[in-house]
């Protein structure tokens, strides 16, 4: 499996060293160039100023320090066995998508949806048509040669307290509306929730979908670890981080997003980043290690409550709406055959609510006008949460895991992971270099 960081500085000598870093580890690995909230937002004037003035930025500002200093960034360490993919969260992404393609890259992620609705107020309708160009503008980079890579975001709304069949939906709409524009190197979002069981059948249902709607496209499945309120304790942080990579294994993902032990408490450093890849990549082999093992027998089934059944209702009543993907969304929200719960942007119906099972699960309390209530109905409806009620989901997975690493006895040493693979993560995932 191969594991990925996020990872930003906006020194191009501290970049440097930190990709150096992610690629020397002991684990399969993928570099990125994780943007500055400036460039993000398109504010290129603010970007210049902060460099110029030596402040701080949080990630690395593609857009500003120009295409001959990412080069060198880069040069030496891209390669074919480790390719080098941006990573942004912008609605309006053509400034970024033009600065990566001057500087020999094409590979970055998003999404019209997945990158408009939790982290900005750009209306929907200008995200769609943005990314319609920026979709264009990385699927000429085959004209060079290259086979450019677009991820989607929309497995990872909002992060947590989204039930799966809307990620599920959301992820494999995002995708055909790459592929409407141009794009045939292609990932699949899903973040880790609160349930493995619940998680391990989204992403069964996700991989499923995908073969089946995206038949022409190179894909492969990617999973987040958990995006939401972290584990405080180092020991939980790691349980919650392998419980990832474990799961990836489980149900087929060919790429794990790490999260670190200091993400409760600040930016990780390049040294801590390293340490998630390689706890990952243990946890992983260890996974395929015990599944290989005679002596596991067969493994459980992935259970079917209904994930894939809500995933494929809200795919249909979208693509029904208009043989243009990015319309279809467009009108989708506006009916609110698409409602995010708990997001707040002007553009999303606002009327769906989710709640947390006992157990982890995620479930719906309300789905507003989206065309599954007949599915998602399993059992009573659980309340909808009141304050307290969503303050105290949103931190059941840090409680949980804080509390396993506290009840947990010393690990032994991990052993050192076996030579790393020579196999390139760029031909099995689609993913190229400069």
């Amino acid at each position: 499996m191969v594991v990925q960081p996020r990872m930003g500085m906006a020194d191009p000598r501290r970049m440097r060293d930190g990709l150096l870093a992610t690629k020397a580890a002991d684990a399969v690995t993928v570099g990125t160039l994780t943007l500055d909230s400036y460039t993000r937002t398109g504010d290129l004037d603010a970007a210049r100023r902060a460099l110029a003035e030596g402040a701080g930025l949080n990630g690395y500002p593609i857009a500003t320090h120009g295409a001959d200093t990412t080069r060198a960034v880069l040069r030496g360490v891209a390669d074919a066995g480790f390719p080098v993919q941006v990573r942004h969260g912008s609605a309006r992404p053509e400034h970024i998508v033009r600065a990566l393609l001057a500087a020999g890259l094409d590979a970055t992620e998003g999404g019209p949806v997945s990158y408009c609705l939790p982290y900005s107020r750009t209306p929907l309708r200008e995200a769609v048509a943005s990314w319609r160009r920026s979709c264009e503008l990385l699927a000429s980079a085959r004209e060079s040669g290259a086979e450019p890579h677009l991820e989607t975001f929309g497995g990872c709304l909002m992060g947590q307290l989204c039930p799966p069949g809307l990620l599920v939906a959301v992820s494999v709409l995002e995708a055909l509306f790459f592929r409407q524009h141009g794009l045939r190197g292609i990932s699949l979002s899903y973040a880790q929730q609160a349930d493995p069981r619940q998680d391990a059948e989204a992403l069964t249902v996700l991989g499923r979908l995908a073969a089946e709607l995206l038949p022409d496209v190179d894909h492969h499945v990617v999973l987040y670890a958990y995006m939401g309120v972290f584990p405080r304790s180092p020991g939980g942080a790691r349980l919650l981080l392998e419980d990832a990579a474990r799961l990836a294994v489980r149900a087929g993902a060919a790429r794990l997003i790490v999260k670190t032990t200091a993400e409760a408490h600040r930016i990780p450093t390049v040294g801590e980043n390293v340490r998630a890849l390689e706890t990952a990549a243990a946890a992983a082999a260890d996974e395929h290690a015990r599944r290989a093992s005679p002596a596991a027998g067969p493994g459980a089934p992935v259970e079917d409550t209904g994930i894939e059944a809500e995933a494929r209702a809200l795919i249909g009543a979208v693509l029904e709406l208009d043989a243009d993907i990015g319309r279809a969304l467009v009108r989708a929200f506006a009916a609110g055959y698409l409602d995010v719960p708990y997001c707040l942007h002007p553009d999303n119906a606002g009327r769906s609510r989710s709640s947390l099972a006992p157990d982890g699960r995620l479930l719906w309390s309300n789905v507003g006008s989206m065309p599954i209530a007949g599915l998602a109905e399993r059992g009573p409806r659980p309340p909808i949460l009141g304050s307290a009620g969503l303050i105290s989901a949103l931190s059941h997975v840090r409680r949980t895991y804080d509390d396993r690493a506290a009840a947990r006895p010393p690990a032994p040493p991990v052993p050192p992971l076996p030579p790393r693979a020579t196999s390139t993560p760029r031909r099995e995932l689609g993913l190229t270099t400069p």
